[in-house]
């Protein structure tokens, strides 16, 4: 995704929040759809047993992925017998993926610790290619668009979210269904589910302003189809809105 508008582009695509200094330089954006950001590990991974039962809550990832203080497997777990290091992965460019995972974590994306890997197909590609890699990347790449199941070498490290100890149905990603479903529903967190944005620069007129009225409209028929998740009605309502 696109991140700043430079001044003589029209429309960009963004996917993290709009800053009050961008606000200022005369940026104006639509919220237009939703996307997610994964924790992502190798299906051979020696404590995947233990981690598919009971996910991993916020604080791992923060001690993981910010702090340093958990560097094995088997800490991760709480086995002692396991003594397998995590070998972390991240972003090297600037990205929305890396900085939505960063803000889930309570920090930005220099912030996150790990090897530094180019693109979400590169990251994605270092943790297949790695049994003990963690890293984090956007819905669509990491679910085969034939299959809807994760890309082969891969699979989604599922999040504890309400930190009990154990995954609920509700928390357990198997599926691009699932995944698409936990978004929309508001049961996988967010961040790292976060909204996408058209940005203009100043408010929109004439085709312009069509055409994302149509993205809003219309065009969200196509969203699924896409590999994105649909705004609520109300939200959609909402950014019609901003357009009159």
């Amino acid at each position: 995704m696109s991140d700043v508008l430079a001044g003589a582009v029209d429309i960009g695509m963004v996917s993290r929040e709009i800053y009050s200094e961008e606000i200022d330089k005369g940026a104006f954006w639509v919220s237009v759809t939703k996307d997610a950001v994964f924790p992502t590990i190798n299906e051979n991974n020696p404590v995947w047993d233990d981690l598919s039962q009971k996910g991993a809550a916020r604080d791992i990832f923060v001690r993981i992925f910010i702090t340093g203080e958990i560097t094995t497997w088997g800490q991760m777990v709480g086995s002692d017998q396991v003594t397998d290091p995590i070998h972390v992965f991240t972003r090297s460019d600037a990205c929305g993926a890396a900085a939505t995972w960063a803000e889930y974590l309570g920090a930005a994306q220099e912030d996150l610790l790990g090897v530094a890997v180019y693109g979400d197909p590169g990251l994605l590609d270092a943790v297949i290619k790695d049994t003990l890699g963690i890293g984090y990347n956007n819905l669509n790449y990491i679910f085969d668009m034939e299959t809807g199941k994760p890309v082969t070498g891969a699979v989604l490290l599922p999040i504890d979210s309400n930190n009990n100890g154990l995954l609920d149905p509700s928390e357990t990603i198997n599926s691009k269904e699932m995944a698409l479903k936990a978004v929309a529903t508001g049961q996988y967190p967010s961040p790292p589910a976060r909204n996408l944005n058209l940005v203009t620069k100043g408010q929109p007129t004439g085709l312009l302003k069509d055409f994302i009225t149509w993205v809003l409209t219309d065009g969200q028929d196509y969203i699924e189809e896409a590999g994105y998740i649909a705004l609520p009605k109300e939200m959609l309502e909402e950014e019609l809105g901003k357009l009159k």
